[in-house]
């Protein structure tokens, strides 16, 4: 039985008798705890470098039978590297690395395809009420004669002789603070740990190959102009089998011949005779229905002046309601006039006077009267 100082159950804080779950924990920790990138005290690094020792021992069945029969004679220089002190983490690296970063290897898998863009244009109709349309553009999809693995008929692809399927190749170089490692993406598989040996006909080791693809877009009911829509997916196919990226559909709306927007409210310009206004009337407003609904109007309409029609605006994206139709009157003065209309209105200026000039609550007017006496 090993005990003291330089045993590596001790090492770790775990008993004898602790299961390898028990032993992974305590690793952990301990590494975290005592690793030289988060932990700067005098010490840590060689502590750093006991824990990794006795961990490559007590994560192995093998090691660990040998060591618990026959102390550290049993795993020869296995478990006196890290208490020796002198040397480096080139042996621990691959440890630390799968625990922190998931994986001994510094390869993360197949990667992702990448995110798509395209534009689709609607109507105000459209944009308002919602719809869906088909859309068609191209991406990258996996090759379907060698199932994106490259291969012809899709076999499998061999380890790569130069990095041993890690994908990376591992330099340790020595300099007068110990040893390092340097890690480079390996060149032959370029990083993929596998190589081509028999490339496929179709996509020419690709494992993908550029396709025209169709797709019916659900518009939401009010979306504006610049509107993104996020389709999961639908974007292109990652090689080696990774996943697909997202197709990203930037919206624009064409402007309308009688309605603009301001947010969740449409605007209609609607235009008054000088009779009109004086008098009053009830008029009959389209809306973006393709309905029209009859608005009363008081006599004395002054230009400019709005009035709302409640729940004939654009729909809000999210929760319940619309907005509102906005109807702005436009009092159009006449540019030509028969003989008779100007004897009528000749009369009918005789008649009213002239007028006062209305209070203007503007900034300017005030301003004025500050300054003019």
């Amino acid at each position: 039985m090993t005990t003291g100082t330089d045993d590596l159950y001790a090492t770790l804080g775990v008993a004898r008798d602790a299961s390898p779950d028990d032993v992974k924990r305590a690793f952990r920790k301990l590494a975290m705890e005592y690793h030289p990138d988060r932990n700067k005290d005098e010490g840590a690094e060689a502590r750093f470098k006991q824990i990794n020792a006795a961990y490559e021992v007590l994560s192995d069945p093998e090691k660990r039978a040998r060591y618990d029969r026959y102390g550290a004679a049993g795993i020869g220089n296995a478990g006196a590297q890290g208490f020796s002190g002198h040397e480096g983490f080139g042996g621990f690296g691959d440890i630390f690395d799968a625990f922190f970063r998931g994986t001994a290897s510094r390869r993360a898998g197949p990667q992702p395809g990448a995110d798509l863009r395209a534009t689709m244009t609607l109507t105000l109709e459209e944009a308002v009420f919602g719809v869906e349309q088909e859309m068609t553009y191209q991406r990258t999809e996996r090759c379907p004669d060698c199932n994106s693995t490259g291969q012809v008929n899709g076999a499998a692809r061999p380890e790569c002789p130069d990095c041993k399927g890690q994908g990376e190749l591992r330099r340790v170089q020595q300099s007068v603070f110990g040893q390092f490692v340097n890690v480079a993406a390996c060149g032959r598989c370029r990083g993929e740990g596998t190589i081509v040996t028999d490339p496929c006909k179709t996509c020419r080791e690709n494992g993908l190959r550029r396709v025209k693809v169709s797709r019916t877009i659900k518009v939401p009911a009010g979306v504006d102009d610049g509107s993104l829509l996020r389709i999961s997916g639908e974007g292109d196919h990652g090689p080696r089998g990774g996943q697909p990226g997202h197709l990203y559909v930037e919206l624009r709306v064409r402007p309308h011949e009688q309605f603009k927007r301001a947010e969740n409210d449409l605007i209609y310009d609607l235009p008054l005779n000088i009779a009109q206004a004086s008098l009053g009337i009830d008029i009959d407003v389209p809306t973006l229905e393709g309905e029209t609904v009859e608005l009363k109007l008081k006599p004395g309409v002054q230009h400019g002046e709005v009035h709302a029609i409640r729940g004939k605006g654009v729909p809000y994206l999210r929760g319940s309601g619309r907005g509102d139709l906005l109807v702005r009157t436009h009092v159009v003065t006449p540019t030509t006039l028969t003989k008779d209309q100007k004897a009528l209105l000749a009369k009918l200026a005789e008649s009213l006077g002239t007028p006062d000039v209305p209070e203007d609550p503007s900034i300017f007017s005030r301003i004025r009267d500050a300054f003019i006496p």
